[in-house]
């Protein structure tokens, strides 16, 4: 190495050098490192020429922070490199790139006091010897690092890692390395002040390592972001492709019409001021936004939403009380209360032109056409008709829609109705809305408040339009099994029609009329003659059917329908079928119910009670028996605790009138009760066997035979009161399925008559009382039996002797107190 203008201390040896100063910014020379430098500043300049004047060396140091235009002695490292300048090239804009190579560390001892550049003396640096097994495996480990790093790094060719691995002087070779990792200038400048090599390889091992670790990460985030880039890409590629298809077959679909074909259809549709508004406004951003975007198909949607609302589309309502009584009568047999309703509304509408849609809740058993007449109501009243299931709901977005900010959101279950409708005043039947339920989503109840609410549905507002939207001219029909299962403040909102269930005729005349006809078609016998007799009609409805509705009817007409087609294909000769009364059990096999089958004879402790149910009323026996013991009562059948607690007053009450029944008053000390109600699998509860159950415990104990062909209803006090019940129709009606003659009701339901048929009220006396001594007059017999011989005349209680001769008199039967 060649050293420029030596300083000599005594003259003999040399100590320091004197060397322009060429200050760095943004870079680190390491001896033996070949560096390209760009030079702009006039000292920098004049240093490069001083250096070319003599013997073309010069001192390359880093600056501290590298925004310093001017710096001075302390923005400059005290350690850089001795180097020589290779090549010199000066630009037309002023500036010099010069080539440089680094020779040997040094450190700045002084500045000289040259003012058109700097000068500064530098001293060599000794390196320090260091522990040659520790270097020998660092050194290894660093070689094996810059291969790793090789590997990730395409640009390192294999030739210069093996020139670098056959360097054999460790100096040269932990600077060679470091000279091509783009580490951070502070760790460059460490490598640089540090004198010892084992030191300086232990630094160069461990930002390799970390340098390695940063690669990886970047090749990682490199490599998804060239996959999405490369997949929004290809998709662009496939719709220009697609494009040049459609031009070449003269169908382009350019984006800029579906923008004006949109305009034009906003600009058509009659909306609300404030959808108009709104739609104006979403319009211009979709104009700002790229097709192919995924906010574009957002905002796009969003419009054709709005777009496709019928906010003044409305169908023609019918005003005709006849056409829509005649229709109504056509489509069903019955249901008189619902139509007289809806007559109502019809005729109140051609008063008034502006009437807000009634809010109708048809509660009734399953089976019995409560979403069928929602349907005949829309064909009487000239209105389209939409059928929204609630069943199973249990999100609340359910009805009003999910906010525009969740991908895929979605107006709610009311606005789709609408736009599948295309008018804004159809009839909606929300079915099953006793069917809904709540968890963490929300309840779907408490938003159908407002959709229900007359005073509020003029101002629906749906969390995904954003928009209010009138709903007070749809005909609003809900349809539920239950009653209680609805909330109250739902119930509130509605006008609660029930629906309790057919009767027989009402059964047979909806078989003949609708059923039938509709099973011969749809079982491929149309055409063919296929006759129902009416004894056949009436021994399915009574046999092979016990149910509010006419679902189960309907199917085992169409089984017979089945059956007949398949003697049909067997012998297409035939051309007459008859069903009737004899041939339905080999079409439906045996009677599956009893019907009109009371008890051979009037059995002790045996009483016909009636029970409520989701599908109807039911007849529901009650047995006692009484066996000797200690008084011990047993109540089984899987009874409710409301109805375990009206044994319990039975009981009471029997106890307290046992000497005007003629009944030992000691009998709960010598005689254990058992009352069973069977059917054990049901659950059974309510208070209205309370009446039923004392009855059959009071047989039991006078053994006096209840009437077989008497039911009753009615609740209990202690002091034998009878008390008013619910569910009356259904229970009588259910009463004249059974065969029953006399059904007893409490007096204070005598105002619920007027629901009964004419057809069932003409068969079945009903008699209300108002005590249990009534219930008692009239269902049990005046003998008491011991092994099937009745007592004596005389042993019977004179009290019942007296109102049974008022009763042949024509008296009404008295009340015993």
């Amino acid at each position: 190495m060649i050293l420029p203008k030596i300083l000599r201390k005594d003259g003999n040896e040399p100590s320091r050098l004197l060397l322009p100063l060429l200050p760095l910014r943004d870079i680190v020379v390491f001896p033996y490192m070949v560096a390209p430098l760009f030079v702009g500043r006039a000292k920098s300049v004049n240093a490069l020429a001083d250096a070319m004047n003599h013997e073309k060396s010069v001192f390359l140091s880093t600056q501290k922070k590298s925004t310093v235009d001017n710096p001075g002695e302390r923005d400059i490292n005290p350690v850089g490199t001795i180097g020589t300048v290779l090549q010199l090239l000066r630009l037309p804009d002023g500036t010099v790139k010069a080539l440089v190579e680094g020779k040997a560390r040094g450190r700045i001892t002084g500045f000289g006091r040259e003012e058109h550049f700097f000068q500064v003396e530098v001293e060599l640096m000794q390196e320090t010897p260091g522990d040659d097994a520790e270097t020998l495996a660092l050194s290894r480990s660093v070689m094996q690092g810059f291969r790793e790093y090789a590997k990730l790094n395409k640009s390192i060719s294999k030739d210069l890692i093996a020139n670098i691995a056959s360097i054999s002087d460790i100096s040269k070779f932990s600077d060679t390395v470091a000279a091509h990792f783009s580490f951070k200038i502070e760790d460059k400048q460490k490598l640089l002040e540090s004198a010892s090599p084992t030191k300086r390889l232990g630094l160069l091992n461990r930002l390799i390592q970390m340098e390695i670790e940063v690669f990886q990460v970047d090749q990682k985030i490199k490599g998804r972001v060239k996959e999405q880039m490369e997949k929004t890409q290809k998709n662009y590629y496939l719709n220009e492709q697609m494009r040049a298809i459609k031009k070449e077959m003269g169908a382009e679909d350019d984006p800029g019409d579906e923008l004006k074909e949109l305009e034009k259809r906003m600009r058509r549709k009659r909306m609300s001021k404030e959808a108009a508004v709104k739609a104006r406004q979403e319009f211009k951003k979709l104009r700002l936004m790229t097709p192919m975007s995924a906010e574009a198909t957002v905002v796009r949607n969003y419009i054709e939403w709005i777009i496709d609302l019928p906010w003044f589309n409305r169908s023609k309502v019918c005003n005709h009380l006849d056409t829509a009584e005649k229709i109504l009568n056509e489509d069903h047999f019955g249901l008189e209360k619902p139509k007289e309703r809806i007559l109502e509304y019809l005729a109140v509408q051609t008063l008034v032109k502006k009437l807000r849609g009634p809010i109708l809740c048809l509660v009734g058993p399953p089976g019995v056409g409560k979403t069928s007449i929602a349907k005949s109501v829309a064909r009487a009243t000239g209105r389209k008709f939409v059928r929204l299931s609630l069943g199973g709901v249990r999100d609340e977005a359910e009805i009003r829609g999910h906010r525009r900010t969740y991908i895929g959101a979605m107006p709610g279950k009311i606005i789709q109705s609408l736009k599948k409708v295309g008018v804004s005043n159809p009839v909606l039947c929300l079915d099953e809305v006793d069917k809904m339920s709540m968890d963490f989503r929300g309840d779907p109840s408490a938003a159908l408040l407002e959709v229900l609410d007359p005073e509020q549905n003029f101002s629906f507002n749906d969390h995904y339009l954003d928009l209010d939207y009138d709903l007070s001219e749809i005909l609003f029909i809900t349809t539920a099994n239950t009653l209680p299962d609805i909330p109250l403040p739902l119930q509130d909102r509605m006008e609660i029609i029930r629906l309790p269930g057919y009767t027989e005729f009402e059964k047979y005349n909806i078989a003949k009329d609708f059923l039938i006809p509709k099973q011969i078609g749809a079982n491929g016998m149309a055409g063919k003659d296929l006759q129902f007799s009416q004894n056949a009609v009436y021994t399915v409805i009574r046999h092979y059917t016990r149910e509010a509705g006419v679902r189960n009817l309907e199917r085992e007409i169409s089984s017979i329908c089945r059956k007949n087609a398949r003697e049909y294909l067997k012998n297409k000769a035939q051309k007459t079928f008859r069903v009737t009364e004899k041939s339905i059990a080999k079409f439906l096999g045996p009677p599956k119910y009893r019907f009109g089958q009371v008890e051979q004879k009037d059995q002790v402790g045996l009483v016909t009670g009636l029970a409520w149910t989701q599908v109807g009323g039911e007849l529901l026996n009650i047995e006692t028996l009484v066996m000797p013991g200690k008084g011990k009562l047993t109540v089984t059948g899987k009874l409710g605790d409301v109805m375990k607690e009206s044994a319990q007053a039975a009981l009471s009450y029997a106890r307290s009138r046992s000497a005007t029944l003629s009944i030992s008053p000691d009998f709960y000390h010598e005689y254990d009760m058992h009352i069973h109600v069977p059917e054990g699998a049901i659950p059974k509860d309510g208070p209205s066997a309370g009446i039923a159950m004392c009855a059959s415990i009071v047989s039991a104990i006078s053994k006096r035979p209840v009437y077989r062909d008497i039911a009753m209803t009615g609740e209990i006090t202690l002091r034998g009161r009878v008390l008013p019940i619910g569910g009356l129709k259904e229970k009588i009606l259910a009463a004249h399925r059974g065969g029953i003659k006399k059904v007893l009701i409490p007096r204070e339901n005598e105002k619920d008559l007027k629901d009964i048929p004419n057809s069932v009220s003409k068969q079945v006396e009903i008699v209300p009382v108002e005590h249990m001594d009534e219930v008692l007059f009239h269902s049990l017999l005046p003998h008491a039996i011991d092994d099937g011989i009745p007592e004596k005349k005389d042993d019977i209680p004179l009290e019942i002797v007296a109102a049974e001769e008022m009763q042949k008199k024509g008296h009404q039967s008295p009340t015993l107190n």
